[in-house]
């Protein structure tokens, strides 16, 4: 049979991030800094209730929205960073990813256009293609700022339905600055558009946290999208939230409850006890990724890389342009030589050609092992750029 995937499926294609992972498999004695997951246990408080809710046989179905319990933790700890929701306007959904996915299938429709960033994760350009959507990329200064002339320039060429944010970002760690937050509300309120926010890494915010949502004027047309794997490094466990006006999040419960039902039952739980009482395990977590994100960011400097110092998430996107080679083919070799897997920037959009993402998830044993066998690679390979380099200083 002929044509027998649909073609929006077709159209789809492995990220890059999976890709080198999945190339990491021939390589048993390589160091991997490719995917975003914390290496800390889940707390124990949370592995307790977790244990607790299986042992009491809380393993049923929940509501569509999850636990009511849960949802009001969520509007409280969401109103400490001055943002403004109810249970009600709050749904849980299977980890942020299918957050993502319910919040664009409840509000885009095949051919509209929807503005993402360049670079900037790349399950946004396929779950828009899920959609049907027309994805339009917009783009960043050098330091990784938003570029709001740029922005708004689409804007008014394409007169897209919807803009991403993913702040702070995944690849390159930048936050949102309160200048950039005021610019982006004015965008939100002053167009018709509907802005689709994933702040999976907010609680790995090493700075002033900002988000255009915490004008609440803009409600109507925001969407909120956010979980617990990186707040808790519960990545498995599979709990996230939406949170939207109540006339959204009844179109978001539509997908969410078609697709799955509801969030893991135990996991929500879980995901409540980490609310209630986990909260500087949290803490803890983020001040250990701030002394690798240090350590990492020194290393980059020293090797003469060109680096912008990340303020959230644990990645760090360092160019690699002074090299001459396109950043598959750096990362590759570095892979093949070095025993050092990371991912391409052009992964993440083609403004992400020419750097490489770091993540710095895992501990500092490995990350100095990892950029030991960096250096070395490029010391080895690029003599001439660094005899440059060093004739500079």
């Amino acid at each position: 049979m002929e044509n027998i995937i649909a073609r929006d499926i077709e159209s789809i294609e492995i990220s890059g991030i999976r890709k080198f992972f999945n190339a990491l498999q021939n390589y048993p004695d390589a160091l991997s800094f490719v995917f975003g997951e914390p290496d800390f246990p889940v707390p124990e408080k949370i592995k307790t209730a977790v244990s607790e809710a299986l042992d009491l046989g809380k393993t049923g179905y929940t509501s569509n929205a999850g636990i009511p319990e849960l949802r009001e933790e969520i509007c409280k700890y969401l109103l400490e960073k001055n943002i403004k929701y109810s249970p009600d306007e709050t749904a849980l959904t299977v980890g942020c990813a299918e957050g993502l996915l319910c919040a664009f299938k409840a509000v885009i429709n095949s051919g509209d256009k929807v503005l993402i960033p360049n670079p900037g994760f790349p399950s946004y350009k396929s779950l828009l293609k899920l959609c049907g959507a027309d994805p339009i990329y917009y783009e960043f200064n050098d330091d990784f700022s938003i570029n709001i002339e740029d922005l708004e320039y689409k804007l008014k060429i394409h007169k897209p339905k919807a803009i991403v944010l993913c702040f702070p970002s995944n690849p390159t760690g930048a936050i949102l600055s309160k200048n950039d937050r005021e610019s982006l509300y004015e965008i939100i309120k002053n167009n018709n558009i509907i802005a689709i926010s994933d702040e999976i890494y907010c609680e790995l915010c090493f700075d002033e946290y900002y988000t255009p949502i915490q004008h609440e004027d803009i409600k109507d047309k925001f969407i909120l999208v956010s979980g617990f794997s990186k707040m808790f490094s519960m990545t498995g466990l599979r709990v996230g939230y939406v949170c939207a006006s109540e006339q959204i999040i009844k179109a978001v419960l539509k997908v969410h409850s078609y697709n799955c039902s509801c969030a893991p039952s135990i996991c929500q739980w879980g995901a409540l006890t980490g609310m209630k009482e986990c909260r500087q395990d949290a803490i803890d977590m983020k001040n250990e990724f701030i002394r690798r994100r240090n350590y990492v960011y020194d290393r980059l400097v020293k090797m003469g890389l060109d680096v912008e110092m990340p303020k959230g998430a644990f990645y760090i996107f360092p160019s690699i342009k002074k090299f001459g080679i396109k950043s598959n083919e750096f990362c590759l070799r570095l892979l093949d030589e070095a025993g050092v897997a990371v991912v391409p920037g052009d992964a993440f959009g083609d403004k992400g050609e020419g750097y490489m993402r770091i993540s710095y998830s895992d501990n500092l044993d490995n990350l100095k092992k990892g950029l030991d066998r960096i250096e070395k690679f490029i010391k080895i390979n690029f003599e001439l750029v660094n005899a440059s380099i060093n004739a500079e200083k």
